[in-house]
């Protein structure tokens, strides 16, 4: 694993206190694009807005974004693809967001974050609760027809967060809907570095750590970084023999492999 430019060193309080009023600066203007301006943008507008406002984001947290492997080349013309990755933390999404516009499916409990729930309902996000059947079926029809749409989505098939130093069983139902509307699956191994190559477990949310809690760790941070690997993407031509099930665990496969887990 190649090392990255990073520095997980402290920050002094007035770079801490300077961030946070920019932060909370750009999440009022979320709030502003959000209820005056998505809901009578285009799809190719509203798509541009969040893509903005998600790259900005990071830009205020000071958190670097660095892309390695299969980067895609216009993510302006792509479409009918779903990206399946990992999952450490909420910046997952705004890294991922802020490179290619997305349609992220996630789990119903994210509607609760305060502020940050209302901007990712806002952002046309598909949520799941994954306790009950019907609801999970219902979200595999929508996901399809939304690839079927031209739209590219994103999910994190693991069904919660890790540290980084672990990857759970990736869960197979979502995967029936690329399945379903023969759409490129591209999958994407994420990782948190410290400077010395090992993983910086101070950026997730996961376990007891809340979500506030993982923006504090990351505000104390001089300069975290968040590594995108995007691996070859897999056309239907290429998982046609395979049931969702072969095609998830072949997707596990590949990104535990890229992060040596």
């Amino acid at each position: 694993m190649s090392l990255l430019k990073t520095n997980t060193q402290a920050t002094n309080s007035v770079t801490r206190y300077f961030r946070i009023c920019r932060i909370v600066i750009h999440t009022l203007l979320g709030l502003l694009i959000a209820s005056a301006l998505l809901p009578f943008a285009s799809k190719l507008t509203k798509a541009q807005l969040i893509k903005w406002w998600c790259r900005k984001l990071l830009v205020v947290f000071n958190v670097r974004v660095v892309s390695f492997g299969h980067i895609p080349n216009n993510a302006t013309s792509l479409s009918s693809t779903m990206f399946v990755a990992n999952h450490i933390t909420w910046s997952d999404i705004h890294a991922l967001n802020g490179l290619i516009p997305l349609r992220f499916i996630a789990k119903s409990e994210i509607k609760n974050w305060p502020i940050f729930g209302y901007l990712v309902s806002r952002a046309n996000t598909l949520f799941i609760d994954r306790n009950k059947r019907q609801d999970a079926k219902q979200t595999i029809d929508i996901a399809q027809k939304s690839l079927q749409a031209g739209d590219n989505l994103c999910f994190f098939p693991e069904g919660t967060t890790t540290d980084g130093t672990e990857i759970m069983p990736f869960k197979s139902s979502l995967i029936q809907a690329a399945i379903l509307a023969s759409a490129t699956v591209w999958p994407v191994a994420i990782r948190y570095p410290n400077a010395d190559g090992s993983i910086n477990t101070k950026v997730a949310y996961a376990g007891e750590t809340t979500l506030v809690e993982s923006m504090q760790q990351i505000l104390l941070q001089k300069q975290p970084a968040v590594e995108l690997h995007f691996l070859a993407p897999i056309s239907p031509a290429e998982y046609a023999a395979m049931d969702r099930r072969a095609l998830t665990l072949y997707i596990e496969g590949l990104i535990r492999h890229k992060l040596m887990l």
